[in-house]
């Protein structure tokens, strides 16, 4: 079975979700059912961590869902670890999606922070999932600091611009080399974006604001599963390459009035 491994943890599913901007947490309970992901990224600083019941955690089955807590809303690299210490303190995981964003403007993740912060998370036993730039120099120095998976963006959070250097991301996926999953974070617009990413050779895709902004969320989140599956299928499968010169479909040799070949 073509399953993803992530720090010895196995997932059927290659599309991760967000929990953030639903219109409603019900509204949010649906998509990720019509999702079908498996793993859920939650907010930490947006969680109540003293009264769960009443809030966003009580609308997701941790039955069902593997709960991935992440460190949005940190601007340093130690906001971001003492964020994470906090939510495994909590029992929420000592898995981290971290994020370290230091301009709410540009949402641009800090690359010397984020390998900062990664490097001490690592140390202290955390399973950490780094987002980052698609820069493979930054990739491999979070590849050798320990990191479980390599989470580059397709393009910046929330723009839904897709995949405009995918050669970026392929030069990412190559140098990895299976080593860890990739993990394609932010900028996804559209099911056939997730399906390039998929198709580029990227273990998985983590999506939120195209879902839970769509006019309707639940059903784009099934239309981006179709994707992230369509986009697999086609990676495992083999494309052919691209060619400056045409080929008819149908062979010419044997055709009535062409010459048979020896």
């Amino acid at each position: 079975m073509d399953e993803l491994r992530i720090a010895g943890r196995t997932f059927r599913s290659r599309l991760m979700v967000g929990t953030g901007k639903y219109a409603t947490f019900e509204q949010m309970r649906e998509a990720l059912a019509a999702s079908g992901a498996e793993i859920v990224t939650v907010a930490v600083r947006r969680v109540n961590l003293d009264q769960r019941e009443q809030s966003l955690l009580s609308y997701i089955d941790v039955d069902r869902y593997f709960l991935l807590p992440n460190t949005a809303g940190c601007h340093t690299a130690e906001e971001a670890v003492r964020t994470a210490r906090l939510a495994r303190a909590a029992g929420l995981s000592n898995w981290v999606k971290l994020e370290v964003i230091p301009d709410d403007g540009t949402l641009l993740p800090d690359p010397v922070a984020t390998l900062e912060a990664a490097r001490i998370l690592v140390s202290e036993g955390f399973v950490v999932l780094p987002y980052t730039t698609d820069d493979h120099t930054v990739a491999r120095r979070l590849l050798e600091a320990g990191c479980a998976a390599i989470m580059p963006f397709g393009s910046a959070i929330g723009t839904g611009q897709g995949l405009p250097s995918p050669e970026r991301l392929r030069r990412i996926v190559e140098l990895v080399d299976g080593r860890v999953p990739v993990v394609v974070d932010a900028g996804i617009g559209a099911p056939s974006d997730a399906a390039l990413a998929m198709e580029l050779g990227a273990d998985a895709v983590l999506i939120n604001t195209a879902i839970a902004c769509a006019q309707d969320p639940v059903g784009m989140a099934r239309a981006m599963a179709l994707g992230v599956e369509a986009g697999r299928l086609a990676y495992r499968s083999g494309r052919i390459p691209k060619s400056d010169v045409p080929s008819p479909s149908s062979p010419v040799a044997g055709r009535i009035g062409q010459p048979a070949t020896s």
